[in-house]
């Protein structure tokens, strides 16, 4: 995070939440807007985590695992795990490498509605060369996609991805409708009017295996105590 301007972030939320950092929740609304750091992985077991897979005879255990204190996905089965709890207004962190050739994956951010392959959520890219693009999913929208069929939105630097192995970090700011996200510590896209702003956080099975760590959210840099 040292490579993260606190100024720069700023003025991104500023711009493309036109003013109002955090926007008052909305009546009926059930979510979480941390108020301190939250761990959502806990090195031992998936609790606080539900899964979802695209065959439904395949059994979760033989796709998600914990491998050394880490969550190892071996993508066989396309689908993803998520957070039972829904937030909003957060910062993002976490870690991810690939244990052989790098392949697909991507962090699904407010996951809404039911569970399928793949779910209305807005998702941030991690397949390799493509971390940082930013993919909309199932009806979601944000401004920058321009027309219907424009899904993606590229990143905007070249990929700052490691070599398999190496644990890469993702720090994502879900800021109302806004989404600014970096990679190993360079700013790599930003998204505003996102048409979900709240919901499960997930990760995606995807044909190639990946594990995660490091995995937690808490409050973003101009909602700290």
């Amino acid at each position: 995070m040292s490579k993260i301007s606190i100024i720069h972030l700023t003025a991104l939320f500023y711009c493309f939440a036109f003013g109002t950092l955090l926007p008052p929740a909305e009546a009926g609304e059930n979510k979480v807007v941390p108020s301190k750091r939250i761990s959502l992985w806990n090195g031992s077991d998936y609790t606080g985590w539900k899964f979802f897979l695209k065959d439904p005879t395949a059994d979760p255990a033989t796709i998600w695992s914990v491998k050394n204190g880490n969550a190892h996905c071996s993508g066989t089965v396309y689908g993803y795990m998520r957070t039972t709890a829904a937030f909003a207004d957060y910062h993002l962190h976490v870690e991810w490498r690939w244990d052989e050739e790098p392949g697909n994956s991507g962090v699904l951010l407010h996951i809404t509605g039911e569970d399928k392959v793949w779910p209305t959520c807005i998702e941030t890219q991690l397949k390799s060369e493509n971390a940082g693009d930013v993919i909309v999913m199932g009806g979601a929208s944000v401004r920058e996609q321009i027309a219907p069929d424009k899904r993606k939105i590229l990143k905007k630097e070249s990929s700052t991805k490691r070599a398999p192995g190496e644990w890469n970090s993702y720090d994502i700011f879900c800021a109302g409708d806004s989404i600014v996200t970096y990679v190993n510590g360079v700013f790599q896209n930003a998204v505003s009017k996102a048409s979900n702003t709240q919901g499960s956080i997930g990760f995606q099975s995807e044909g190639a295996p990946i594990e995660f760590r490091n995995i937690y959210v808490q409050p973003l840099p101009m909602n700290r105590n």
